[in-house]
């Protein structure tokens, strides 16, 4: 990152505008009801969050540039399984409540450390490993209550489905990382948000035929507004990485669990149990700590560069 553009403050300014943007959405999605058929939910997501992208691209005039690809089989199997975790996602979202939904997905960055060893090659040694397992306790410890066989309703409870829904949404989503960090490497980050937003509204809208129940003009709205949101939450985030380091601002994401612990609390009349609450403290604490402790090797590693002897 170049030193003339690099503003930690700007950067964690714009990141937590894009939380709680974000948040919004979700409460948006949430607002519109359980009626709403998930692929129809993930087609509005997706089609109006581009009305902010193309907006933004064609101001800096990087519009045309921006459907230039090397590898548009990558972009669309990222989109494939992107959409698998949003329609899973907002499943979830909208039979759980907020704050139990938002603190069950901090398990996708924890599942994707693993993933990204297995299927990258990339070296995580026994602090991050350890950190995996404490994180992925405190998710079981969010998810029992609702996964219990013991508890009226069982596995067909539409709590305990969706519970198995943001836990599934969580695992695709840190495959759909994955896929990210190899595209990362040839193409241009405007390009992954467009073809992203593009394949997966081509993927949900192909849900059509299963049926798409009417909606309210209430409904269309929310929706509508929902998407818009997700795009211009995805500009800010995208945005923020330009102006910090990732481990700089990575740990304002869980600002999103205080927002939805009191929209949830206001709105939906969502109380926390002590369970959650103990769950998602050691899921933030086990998040903050690989993050933390890649900040470390990372300027380790820049203070080895700098003290190498060039050879000549």
């Amino acid at each position: 990152m170049d030193a003339e553009v690099e503003n930690p403050m700007k950067g964690i300014l714009l990141k937590v505008l894009s939380v709680v943007i974000f948040v919004c959405m979700s409460t948006l999605i949430k607002a519109a009801g359980t009626d709403i058929a998930t692929g129809q939910i993930t087609f509005y997501r997706s089609a109006f969050a581009m009305v902010p992208i193309l907006g933004y691209l064609a101001f800096r005039g990087q519009l045309r540039d921006a459907f230039k690809t090397k590898d548009i089989g990558s972009h669309i199997a990222r989109g494939f399984v992107g959409i698998l975790a949003m329609s899973f996602g907002f499943y979830g979202l909208v039979h759980l409540p907020l704050p139990e939904a938002i603190a069950i997905g901090y398990a996708m960055p924890l599942i994707a450390v693993a993933f990204a060893a297995i299927f990258l090659g990339e070296t995580v040694r026994l602090y991050r490993w350890s950190a995996v397992v404490i994180g992925l306790v405190g998710v079981m410890i969010i998810t029992w209550p609702r996964l219990t066989l013991f508890r009226d309703g069982g596995l067909g409870s539409s709590e305990a489905l969706g519970a198995a829904a943001v836990l599934l949404s969580a695992a695709l989503g840190a495959i759909a990382m994955v896929l990210v960090r190899k595209l990362v490497k040839a193409e241009r980050t405007h390009t992954i948000v467009l073809y992203f937003s593009l394949s997966a509204s081509v993927f949900s809208l192909a849900t059509l035929p299963f049926g798409w129940p009417s909606i309210s003009q209430e409904a269309f709205l929310l929706l509508m507004v929902a998407g818009f949101c997700g795009g211009v939450a995805q500009l800010l985030l995208t945005e923020s990485y330009r102006h910090a380091d990732m481990s700089t601002i990575a740990p304002f994401e869980y600002t999103s669990i205080v927002l939805g612990l009191i929209i949830g609390y206001f709105l939906f009349e969502d109380i926390p149990t002590g369970t959650m609450l103990i769950g998602t403290a050691i899921v933030v604490g086990a998040g903050i700590f690989i993050i933390l402790r890649e900040h470390r090797l990372g300027l380790e590693r820049k203070g080895a560069r700098k003290h190498v002897t060039p050879q000549g």
